[in-house]
């Protein structure tokens, strides 16, 4: 067996793995919008639940579920029989009354020449008005019966208030509708080419808001060259992560704050024009609460978290890094924000 002297054997002894290359990123201060995120819910621009305003029987439908209806289309029919024997009534009762009011109108018209000659008394003229205009009430009763019932013979075709995307029909041919006091709603007709979304705020959040929406109504006065670039306040997210292409309006902030769950009612709108949205989906809202002029932004992959406690490593001026824990805020992009 050879043997090796100490020199021969620090020669052939491995040599360790070479230490680790390390990315040093250069992080510098600059201006940063901060987003603030919501959970609401979309509606459609109009939401018009169809009910039947008669009871009978479902005789028809006429639309094709899910597709478009146009305002004034027919939508149901519902048996009209009992309807048109109402308008048929009530037509014999109109009949009737203008019978009795013209025989009125002819006795009082023989009467009253009578009266001024003092052939007949005055209490005999007094009767005969008193029979016309009685007659006359009871022609106007029986007309604006005869209009109720053809305004009820008028419901059985139930027609679309507004354009737009009809759903499923939660009424078959065969089933009664329309009874009291909890008519089923036979469907709902959707109005999509411009889409509500519903969030709830809590109170601080309705104040970094208000704030920015103060903001921006003070920089449209400003004059056009004064005034600074801002990014869209309203963007929103999809269920599937997908940012949607067209940007938002506020609508409406709703008139006080619910003391029971200490949050505010905020609606947004969104224009929809290729009716990707539809009533019901949820998303995300993203909105900008404040700017920071030296913000830091620091990747993701740079900040570590060991039992809540958030740390990033710095390289100091001398190349020696120094561990130094951090108050992260929210994401922005890829990056975190360095409160």
């Amino acid at each position: 067996m050879p043997s090796y002297s100490a020199a021969e054997r620090r020669q052939t002894r491995p040599r360790g793995p070479p230490p680790p290359e390390v990315k040093v990123i250069t992080i510098e201060a600059q201006e940063v919008q901060v987003p603030i995120e919501f959970v609401g819910q979309i509606l459609g621009a109009e939401d018009i639940a169809i009910r039947a305003r008669v009871e009978g029987f479902l005789e028809g439908i006429h639309f094709e579920e899910g597709g478009e209806v146009e305002a004034g289309q027919l939508l149901y029919t519902i048996e009209s029989q009992p309807y048109e024997a109402d308008v048929a009534a009530f037509m014999s009762w109109v009949a009737e009354a203008k019978t009795m009011l013209a025989k009125a109108t002819s006795d009082l018209n023989r009467i009253r020449p009578l009266a001024k000659a003092k052939a007949v008394s005055e209490s005999d003229l007094d009767s005969a008005v008193a029979e016309f205009e009685a007659a006359e009430a009871s022609v106007q009763a029986a007309e604006a019966n005869l209009r109720a019932s053809k305004i009820n013979l008028s419901y059985t075709r139930v027609k679309a208030p507004i354009t737009g995307i009809i759903g499923k029909t939660n009424a078959k041919v065969g089933d009664f509708v329309g009874r009291s006091p909890n008519p089923v709603i036979l469907n709902t007709v959707s109005n999509i080419a411009t889409v509500r979304v519903q969030f709830y705020l809590t109170e601080n959040q309705f104040l970094q808001v208000a704030r920015r929406i103060q903001e921006l109504e003070k920089a449209k006065q400003e004059p056009v060259d004064s005034r600074k670039a801002k990014p869209s306040t309203l963007k929103m997210y999809l269920a599937d992560g997908s940012l949607y292409p067209e940007t938002g309006t506020f609508d409406f902030i709703d008139r006080g704050i619910d003391p029971t769950t200490g949050s505010i009612l905020i609606q947004v709108s969104f224009p929809n024009p290729e009716e990707l949205l539809r009533p019901g989906q949820f998303a995300r809202i993203t909105t900008y609460s404040e700017t920071l002029e030296n913000g830091i932004l620091v990747p993701q992959r740079c900040v570590s978290d060991l039992q809540g406690i958030q740390r990033v490593f710095v390289v100091g001026n001398d190349n020696k890094v120094e561990e130094r824990r951090i108050d992260r805020g929210p994401q922005i992009g890829s990056s975190f924000l360095i409160r």
